[in-house]
């Protein structure tokens, strides 16, 4: 990774030492991140069973922060039998996590088309 000392350890601090996003007090550019008001953006988390790292629910917490996303346009998955880096590397990465994201995706784009349509 290409990430200097500072950032890395300004993430920590704020990110999983004060819990700034889920307890409302993060900001970039001197404005409040706020997860709620993201509407039409998809959202897929991704956990390992047997993860050393982050442990389940870690990026399920997303879902509460995020709530007003359309439910049609969430997803969890927890991929059975891998640690943290098969999440995203290795056999199981290949052929099952990847063809769900990629699946994901593509239902997300066509949900969000119709949700659009409907609209208009």
């Amino acid at each position: 990774m290409d990430l200097s000392e500072e950032f890395y350890i300004q993430t920590l601090i704020e990110v999983f030492q004060e819990y700034r996003l889920p307890n409302g007090t993060m900001t970039h550019r001197g404005r409040k991140v706020d997860p709620s008001k993201i509407t039409k953006t998809a959202l897929l988390t991704v956990e390992g069973e047997n993860d050393d790292i982050s442990g389940i629910g870690q990026t399920q917490a997303a879902h509460d922060i995020c709530g007003n996303i359309p439910e049609q346009m969430r997803r969890d998955y927890i991929q059975p039998g891998v640690g943290h880096y098969g999440v995203f590397s290795g056999r199981r990465f290949r052929t099952e996590i990847y063809p769900r994201v990629r699946e994901f995706s593509a239902i997300s784009t066509r949900t969000r088309r119709a949700m659009r349509s409907a609209r208009t």
